[in-house]
């Protein structure tokens, strides 16, 4: 007959035993979705570079075209500025312009007079050194004896025959003219030749 004990250590021994039960473990199902939330992502990422490329290429436009127009601007301002200053120089130079023609008829009249030549050397070096002063602001004296009469540029006062000058060129310079670099302040008065005297034109 089995005692208490020898009950107990039979139970203890079947328990000891027994396979343990095996657990399988369940693999996780949500791999497919974790790559496709990561493609979306992906996606997403590339949109947005591509949206800010081409932000940044559009800002690199308006810059370019931004730093042009303020070029062309200062160059317009720096034009204008030049024009107004041409326009100013040219009108007081206008209004000496008189003035140089007395001078330069008294240099002439005191030539005909000897006691006169320091008085005429001094007033002769106030006027050249008057013409160089207005040269620097791109006054030019125009003296065209010698040359072809152009209209545009010259005021015919009269015609001379002339047997050695040929027809239509300037024998005369009355008064000079005066351009101010392309602008014309006043045109030269002078006589232009007719050619050699003939009968046909005497009559």
């Amino acid at each position: 007959m089995k005692t208490k004990k020898q009950d107990e250590f039979e139970e203890q021994t079947d328990a000891e035993t027994e396979e343990p039960e095996v657990v399988e473990e369940e693999t996780p199902e949500t791999a497919p979705e974790d790559s496709s939330e990561e493609q979306s992502e992906t996606g997403e990422l590339l949109k947005r570079l591509n949206e800010a490329e081409e932000s940044a290429k559009q800002n690199q436009e308006k810059y370019l075209r931004t730093v042009a127009d303020l070029d062309n601007f200062r160059r317009r301002v720096a034009k204008e500025r030049e024009d107004l200053r041409d326009v100013a120089i040219a009108s007081v130079i206008e209004e000496l312009l008189p003035a140089m023609d007395n001078l330069r008829l008294g240099l002439q009249a005191a030539d005909n007079h000897p006691e006169a030549k320091d008085v005429a050397y001094g007033f002769r070096m106030v006027a050249d050194q008057l013409k160089k002063t207005l040269q620097t602001f791109g006054l030019d004296e125009e003296e065209p004896t010698g040359k072809t009469f152009d209209p545009n540029l010259h005021d015919c006062m009269s015609h001379e025959a002339h047997d050695t000058v040929p027809e239509g060129e300037v024998i005369q310079t009355v008064r000079p003219g005066y351009r101010l670099k392309k602008r014309l302040l006043r045109a030269a008065s002078v006589v232009v030749s007719s050619g050699p005297a003939s009968e046909d034109k005497e009559d």
